[in-house]
Formats: C-alpha cells, sequence, structure tokens
C-alpha cells in the first residue's frame, strides 16, 4: 500500500515506479476517502510525497492524524520524498507524525527532482539541462531504493537534508507554513485565459472553480501553494502576484 500526493507529477512518477515493481497498491490521498485501513500480513505501507517548505505539505500531515492502520506495528514501513533541493528534517518530522499513530518508519528516501517552486522572487524552474541531468539521475537512484524496499531493508536513510536541516524546516518552515502557503496572490491574465480548465484540473485539492470561463480560488484555505495550476496553463496566463513574473513552467512528463 502506497500511500502518495503529488501536484506537478513528479512524486506520481515516483509512486506509480514504486507500484510497478512491488505490485503494492497506489493511494491518492486527495482522492479517497477513507481514513481507516487493515493491510494484508506483509503488506508494506508507503508514503511518498513532495517537500513544502522543508516539510511534509499540510494536507499529508492531516491525512496521517486522521488515518487508522490496523495492526500497524506489523508492517514493513517507508518514506519517499521529492523536492527541488535539500529536504530539511521534513521525513524526522513525518517520522513522528507516524509514530502517534504506531508506525514506525523502517527506511527513508529522497529524490532530487526538477524544481517547480516559483513563489519567491529568486526561484524559477531549472533550465532544460538540470531538468534532464535531475531525471536522470532520480531515476537511477531510484531503482536502487526500491530494490531495498522489495526486501524490506531497514535503516536505509538515503535523504539530502541539506546544511542546516534544523533551522530550515523549523525557521523558515514555519515562516514558509504561515505567510505563502496561500492562494491570495494568484490570479489569472484575462486576455491570455481560453476558459480550457486545465488549471482546475490540475488542482490537487480542488481549490479552483470555472466562473464565467475562468479560474477562481477558492480562499477556503486548502490551497497547498503547490503552483501546479500555474504549471500546467497552457497559455502561461496564471500568476501568482508579481513573483512569477517571467518564470518558466514545468510539470512531469
Amino acid at each position: 500500500m502506497i500511500f502518495y500526493l503529488s501536484c506537478t507529477g513528479n512524486t506520481r512518477w515516483a509512486a506509480a515506479e514504486i507500484a510497478h515493481r512491488t505490485g503494492d497498491t497506489l493511494v491518492d490521498i486527495t482522492k479517497t476517502g477513507q481514513t481507516t485501513f487493515a493491510p494484508e500480513p506483509g503488506e508494506r505501507i508507503g508514503f511518498c510525497f513532495p517537500v513544502h517548505g522543508w516539510r511534509p505539505p499540510k494536507l499529508l500531515r492531516r491525512f496521517v492524524a486522521n488515518l487508522d492502520v490496523r495492526s500497524a506495528g506489523g508492517h514493513y514501513c517507508y518514506a519517499l520524498c521529492t523536492a527541488g533541493d535539500d529536504i530539511g528534517e521534513a521525513v524526522k518530522i513525518l517520522a513522528g507524525d507516524l509514530a502517534a499513530k504506531g508506525l514506525r518508519l523502517d527506511s527513508a528516501f529522497s529524490l532530487i527532482m526538477p524544481e517547480s517552486y516559483v513563489g519567491l522572487p529568486f526561484m524559477d524552474v531549472d533550465s532544460p539541462e538540470n531538468e534532464a541531468r535531475k531525471k536522470r539521475r532520480a531515476a537511477a537512484c531510484l531503482q536502487e531504493y526500491i530494490s531495498m524496499i522489495e526486501e524490506n531493508k531497514v535503516g536505509e536513510m538515503h535523504l539530502d537534508t541539506g546544511r542546516w536541516p534544523r533551522i530550515n524546516s523549523r525557521v523558515l518552515g514555519a515562516f514558509f507554513t504561515r505567510y505563502l502557503i496561500t492562494d491570495n496572490p494568484f490570479r489569472v491574465t484575462v486576455d491570455k485565459c481560453v476558459g480550457c480548465g486545465a488549471c482546475a484540473r490540475a488542482c490537487p485539492v480542488g481549490n479552483i472553480v470555472m466562473d464565467g470561463g475562468l479560474p477562481r480560488w477558492t480562499h477556503g484555505g486548502d490551497c497547498l501553494a503547490c503552483f501546479a495550476c500555474y504549471h500546467h496553463c497552457p497559455h502561461h496566463a496564471i500568476e501568482y502576484g508579481r513573483r512569477t513574473k517571467n518564470k518558466g513552467q514545468y510539470f512531469y512528463k
């Protein structure tokens, strides 16, 4: 059983690769209405997610807080996260959340993937060369990680935590969570938008509705600031205030 959250597609690709090799079932946490699960004896439990602000996404943490896994302690449990750079203490934070639910994290892995967060002035997508390089490296690493998962290896911690993991996750991450995870700055450039609805379909939390042929963000507090809407717009009609002006787009293809 692989619980996963994906926004611009990096994690969906990784989770699907794991499922293909292991035969484990994929569970998209944005689509399942379940909170109680009863894995088969010996079934693995995996958590795959993108790192947001050096932390697990708030949606994943809420899912875990409500999760009830029957006979939780009797299953091999692992995590795999994706990020454009280092992950800080994201896995450590998730491990604490899982422990509260009776799940011990046996091994964990991170994959450096093409950058998709463009919500700060100094952050943009990778160049085509860096994007291709990251994908090649991630594909090779993932196959190694899957072999470890298939063998239920314990104590394998292959994590890109960075130089200041605690500061990034606890200090900068707290600022990110409080002030930057919001849909308030999102805007649509009316003369570019064709009303195709790609942004609404791409939003993993259903935070966009089409209103009069234009996207409208609901401002209901569910936005992950993952920029899936921005990246999937075929006409580059969505901006995040002035922070995304003249920046690139990316989603996993």
